[in-house]
């Protein structure tokens, strides 16, 4: 008998990443666990309403999206544990700026430019829905069909209600290979 626990979102673990935005040709920085894929094009990107980088984001209308891997977690966690009221994150990570315009995390094997496109409010967030500009993907780890091979990059996932730091696990099959007749 399954138990019931409330109303807890638990849809986690999910891939961690450190969002970017461009102030005065500055960048700042925050970790980010709550993403999502609204369609094939578009994400949203959820942030709590007091982060200094949401200002930013609205001004600008543009904002990155990094993947953490491993070894690049001791900054990304450094730059969601500071508010950028006080600190300055600017420095903490290597960075070009994008063909979009957003600063892209050089030590981040995997990072999306994307636009604003519409802004959901709810107590206390503001959840940014984003057209993807750009994907930009170091070669090596790309597959043969010049996709993302998970395999071979390794985000870091977040778990919510625990607050851990997770890594990603081994292939268990391809997707509708488990398929049989009913």
């Amino acid at each position: 008998m399954k138990k019931n626990i409330g109303a807890v979102m638990a849809l986690y673990p999910i891939p961690l990443v450190v969002i970017g935005a461009m102030k005065d040709s500055k960048p700042t920085w925050t970790l980010v666990g709550h993403v999502g894929i609204i369609v094939h094009d578009r994400v949203m990107v959820s942030l709590a309403s007091v982060h200094y980088i949401n200002s930013i984001i609205n001004e600008t209308g543009k904002l990155s999206i990094s993947i953490v891997e491993r070894s690049m977690l001791h900054c990304a966690d450094h730059v969601g544990s500071v508010s950028g009221t006080e600190t300055d994150k600017s420095r903490v990570f290597d960075y070009e700026v994008g063909p979009a315009g957003t600063p892209v995390i050089s030590a981040s094997p995997f990072v999306m430019e994307s636009s604003v496109v519409d802004i959901y409010k709810s107590k206390g967030f503001e959840s940014f829905i984003c057209l993807i500009d750009n994907t930009l993907v170091e070669e090596d780890r790309l597959n043969g069909q010049g996709r993302v091979d998970y395999n071979v990059l390794k985000p870091v996932l977040f778990e919510f209600p625990t607050y851990e730091y997770l890594e990603t696990g081994a292939v268990i099959g391809k997707c509708l290979s488990f398929k049989k007749e009913v």
